[in-house]
């Protein structure tokens, strides 16, 4: 009798689609919660309504992905859902409310009168930055790894809280800011688009700075990691990454300087890329990091099979919907209110 988990590693392929989705999430929401990051920081009212007006059709739609990364783990992977979450119940939370928190300023701004624009507008960037800066910790608890007894988390609550995770928060915090900010570039012109570039500039400097610090700090942090990044023959191999980042940032700042419009939002984007691929190569095959492999943590293969139908028949659908929004929306923005 067929079944998908006769012919396929159905729980390599479910990693696959969680990964793609949480990638997804930071490339596409990381570039509306960067806007929010620099908000407060633009020139005029009119600069911030633009930088608003230029995420409105997105940003709401952005966050499916993060549904999916999460709703995919605890369903696919149940046991690694329940030892991740205890260990960093508090950033998750924290970042949940702020998401929230930013969602709702968003809204209210629109409605709010001159006033209240401007605490609804500082309620938006609040919300941005905490969201991006407890992201960023979660990525460094997730790589620093667990305290795990058995199959149950066995840690403290705050273990997550590290000088590791502080820096990471804060690059993810510049490194959404450098999105937001070729975001801005891409979609306004102007004065909103000649300050956008400056900020893109400095959040570059700032990118470059966190990751030469993370890349030499991960190796010292597990004994996995140090022979994953500094054993023969992987440090040649690996050595590519580290390579194509720098050129990458070399290519970002060219084209900053050069004036360009849209290559700058596509190198940060890549920037982000590399790091993903950077995040998959360090913590591979484990899926509790550095205790429990994939395969030791999935669902049942039945489970896994019912679902990758389901994954199969909707994920086409999202992408091209979100395909369609990007499309529709393309082009300049302006000041006018978009509700």
């Amino acid at each position: 009798m067929f079944t998908f988990e006769n012919v396929l590693d159905l729980p390599l392929i479910w990693g696959g689609l969680i990964g793609t989705a949480v990638l997804l999430y930071v490339l596409l929401d990381g570039f509306d919660l960067g806007v929010g990051i620099l908000f407060p920081f633009a020139p005029s009212e009119k600069c911030q309504d633009k930088m608003m007006n230029s995420i409105a059709p997105f940003w709401d739609a952005n966050e499916t992905w993060l549904v999916l990364g999460g709703g995919g783990l605890f369903a696919a992977f149940p046991l690694a859902y329940a030892i991740v979450m205890p260990a960093l119940y508090i950033p998750v939370m924290a970042m949940l409310l702020a998401l929230i928190f930013r969602g709702v300023a968003f809204e209210f701004r629109f409605k709010a009168r001159a006033r209240g624009r401007f605490w609804w507008g500082q309620a938006f960037h609040f919300g941005s930055l905490l969201a991006a800066f407890f992201q960023g910790a979660i990525l460094g608890g997730i790589t620093q790894g667990f305290v795990v007894q058995g199959r149950v988390f066995a840690g403290g609550a705050f273990d997550w809280l590290t000088a590791f995770s502080m820096v990471t928060g804060l690059g993810v915090v510049a490194g959404y800011a450098l999105l937001g900010a070729t975001w801005t570039v891409m979609k306004n012109e102007g004065l909103t688009q000649s300050w956008a570039r400056g900020a893109a500039e400095y959040a570059l400097i700032i990118v470059a700075a966190v990751w030469g610090i993370v890349s030499l700090w991960v190796p010292t942090l597990h004994p996995h990691l140090l022979n994953r990044w500094m054993s023969e023959p992987n440090i040649y191999y690996l050595a590519v990454l580290p390579c194509l980042m720098l050129l990458v940032i070399f290519a970002a700042s060219r084209s900053l300087i050069r004036g360009e419009q849209y290559w700058p939002f596509v190198w940060s984007s890549a920037i982000f890329l590399l790091g993903f691929v950077g995040i998959g190569v360090s913590l591979w095959p484990w899926v509790v990091p550095y205790t429990i492999p994939l395969a030791g943590a999935a669902a049942a293969g039945t489970s896994l099979s019912l679902m990758l139908v389901g994954a199969a028949l909707m994920l086409p659908v999202i992408l091209a919907y979100t395909a369609f929004c990007h499309y529709t929306f393309r082009g300049k923005v302006g000041a006018e209110p978009m509700y």
